[in-house]
């Protein structure tokens, strides 16, 4: 079974139903339930996706949105060691960085971003949600 460490964005694109984006991550999180991949998302990406979904939808409605979530996908931890990797790291946005070190750190397989221009130093494959489904079903 892959594994999959999903971008801030792409959770976000469910959590605020962002159009277009919006159906390739629900397909993709269709493979989790399906459990063909496994999904993680960093420590970070759950206090990100808190800040900026809160604005649009509430507390409360984050806060169920988090829980949902959480059922779902593996949480992974951010420490002191992933944060010198990604300092280090030729990735220069230091979030993107931080996801990198963490998906290194992890044996995750792929990160799944709609931002694959700033990972463009990564050791790890990356993915838009439309070629990863692409891949996925070839």
């Amino acid at each position: 079974m892959k594994s999959v460490l999903f971008d801030t964005n792409i959770i976000l694109d469910i959590a605020l139903k962002r159009e277009p984006f919006f159906q390739d991550a629900i397909k993709l999180f269709s493979l989790i339930d399906d459990q063909k991949i496994v999904g993680f998302v960093t420590a970070t990406t759950i206090t990100d996706i808190y800040y900026l979904s809160k604005k649009a939808n509430g507390h409360s409605k984050t806060i169920q949105f988090i829980e949902s979530l959480l059922k779902i996908v593996e949480i992974i931890g951010i420490d002191k060691t992933t944060i010198l990797k990604a300092i280090s790291s030729k990735i220069k946005d230091f979030e993107d960085g931080i996801q990198v070190s963490a998906a290194l750190l992890n044996d995750i397989e792929v990160i799944i971003t709609r931002n694959e221009k700033d990972f463009i130093e990564s050791n790890v494959i990356v993915n838009t949600p439309n070629e990863f489904l692409k891949n996925y079903q070839n």
